[in-house]
């Protein structure tokens, strides 16, 4: 099926209402009290629920009405038919001619032969390699799948880089307390060799099995990675007694201590890795897009199929939530054209997501990929040039920690920087301080922090209080900072699920209206191809050394010359 060209969301209508929105908020003064204080229905009509998360649109810099008009650019630049050919299988990503299908990867068993993409039932297939999957994990976690020297295995080795080792990292660390089986997980993804070295510190070789994730095999940090991993165990066995040194023990460790997420076979066996112990993903699952396929390989061993199978639910329930419902109330799309809105309108550069849950620690960092590798493009999928700014810088900590550090640029700086905060009614870990309930005491926080963003204090506030008047400018918040609060009911499997795909399709919907292919990276290409030119001039090829410019000649000159 041919993919039309991008609509230029610029010449649309729908656009052009919103720039003339835009500019009656400015005459008439854009200020979140006044209009929390004009408008008694304001929050009601601005929240809105998506599966069991709770969204709160009220203190951004919109009115109800500016609903309408989002809808109104969704559909002028045909976001329900991008929709539609993704969920199809509709070869959305037309630079490698693919598919776009992760949501497949967590359709239900029911919808085996539903989807047939290229000859392929996707949902079978899906469903096939989960099986498999759930079964290895099984035998690990029962103790049924033993190292070499027959102990159980209690850790769990992850070898990947980028989505290989963002998203699972990310979800182990967000759902720690649901690890039920013994078993942890430590996570390997820099080239740097200290980190395979701070990784492997202090394991026992004989209770590790690691996992290479690499779908052909051939990436150049994970594969470094995992035969300096395979030198350090076979070295640590050896060393322990526990194997000999024939050629035979050693195949056998390997063979016990590696498996694979793969789809090349031939290099998986090379390796020395069972192929029987290798599971496969589709070239439809991007890489930032892939947590919920045999990429979470080591999420289903730490916390079960049962566990892993709530996850994917979580990612069914928003993927659904998101197909189905109209424009003007779909919480999906309202935060992707507050994106747009934020972006393009306000010229905004930075976004800021908050997780008011320190399980959530890495869940910025896994959005950083997320969005700005789908996003962070200049041409559209047309191959014609961008005709708006595209991406938004994405970071963020955990609050209260954020709070300590960086908040004063979002409360007095002269940036505007949306930002979404994100906290769970419930916790895994009550705790009392005396009388005073710690999670409440966090989550007082969290609902101050957006509380003074957007209605601030002014200088007369500020005097009242008795401050010195030489102090008071220093002291007064302007407000009218945007935030989008998600308040969820716990951080599950399920939650988590929910969130991952919400973000996921925040990110459709920009890429439609930019008219970008979200689902392409040919920007990470240029510097891999080109450290393998330069790296044989580090050493010992001059050659290679003259054929670079003259700071890079200049920088490993230096290097030479210092290296002990």
């Amino acid at each position: 099926m041919a993919i039309n060209p991008p609509v230029d969301a610029t010449t649309t209508q729908a656009w052009k209402a919103l720039d003339e929105h835009l500019s009656a908020l400015r005459a008439e003064g854009i200020n979140l009290k006044q209009w929390f204080a004009d408008d008694a229905d304001r929050v009601d009509a601005l929240s809105f629920d998506a599966g069991d998360l709770h969204f709160d649109f009220s203190k951004n810099l919109i009115k109800p009405q500016t609903l309408a008009l989002f809808a109104d650019l969704a559909k002028q630049v045909k976001l329900d038919e991008r929709i539609n050919q993704q969920y199809t299988g509709v070869h959305i990503n037309n630079t490698e001619d693919r598919a776009v299908l992760h949501t497949a990867l967590r359709r239900p068993v029911s919808d085996e032969g539903k989807y047939i993409v290229d000859g392929q039932d996707v949902v079978k297939d899906v469903r096939e390699t989960l099986d498999r999957i759930y079964a290895f994990a099984n035998r690990v976690r029962s103790g049924e799948w033993t190292g070499v020297s027959g102990k159980k295995i209690e850790t769990v080795v992850n070898i990947g880089i980028g989505g290989s080792d963002l998203g699972p990292v990310m979800v182990y660390e967000a759902l720690k307390p649901y690890a039920d089986a013994g078993i942890s997980a430590r996570y390997v993804s820099n080239i740097d060799p200290n980190d395979l070295a701070e990784k492997t510190k202090g394991l026992d070789p004989e209770t590790t099995l690691f996992i290479v994730v690499s779908k052909t095999f051939t990436t150049l940090e994970t594969l470094t990675n995992a035969r300096c991993a395979r030198t350090w165990l076979l070295d640590a066995l050896q060393a322990n007694g526990a194997i000999d040194g024939s050629e035979a023990a050693r195949k056998d460790a390997v063979a016990k201590h590696f498996v694979a997420v793969s789809t090349n076979l031939e290099k998986v066996a090379e390796f020395g890795i069972d192929p029987n112990n290798a599971f496969g993903f589709w070239n439809w699952v991007g890489g930032r897009y892939s947590v919920d396929s045999a990429v979470g390989t080591s999420l289903a061993v730490v916390f079960g199929p049962e566990r892993f199978e709530e996850f994917l639910q979580g990612f069914h329930a928003i993927d659904e939530y998101f197909a189905t419902t109209p424009f003007e109330k779909n919480a999906v799309v309202i935060m992707g054209m507050l994106n747009v809105w934020y972006r393009n309108f306000f010229k905004v550069a930075s976004h800021a997501v908050l997780p008011y849950d320190q399980y959530l620690h890495r869940f910025p960092a896994y959005l950083q990929q997320l969005t700005m590798e789908s996003n962070g493009k200049s041409v559209r999928w047309d191959g014609t040039p961008v005709t708006t700014d595209t991406g938004e810088i994405f970071w963020g900590e955990p609050g209260t920690n954020g709070q300590h550090a960086f908040y004063q640029l979002i409360h007095q700086g002269t940036q505007l920087i949306p930002a979404d905060f994100i906290a769970f009614v419930n916790t895994p870990n009550p705790t009392k301080d005396g009388d005073q309930d710690v999670h409440e005491l966090f989550l007082g926080n969290y609902l101050a922090q957006t509380k003074a963003l957007a209605f601030g204090k002014t200088a007369d506030e500020v005097r009242a209080e008795g401050t010195p008047e030489e102090i008071v400018p220093a002291r007064v918040f302007e407000g009218n900072r945007p935030t989008t609060s998600i308040l969820g009911d716990a951080l599950t499997p399920f939650s988590l699920g929910e969130l991952i795909a919400l973000y996921e399709h925040v990110t459709l919907v920009e890429g439609t209206v930019w008219g970008v292919d979200s689902y392409d990276q040919w920007g990470v290409e240029l510097g891999k191809q080109l450290a393998k030119q330069i790296t044989p001039a580090i050493s010992q090829d001059d050659d290679a050394l003259a054929a670079q410019d003259a700071s890079t000649q200049s920088l490993i000159q230096f290097y030479r010359a210092h290296r002990k």
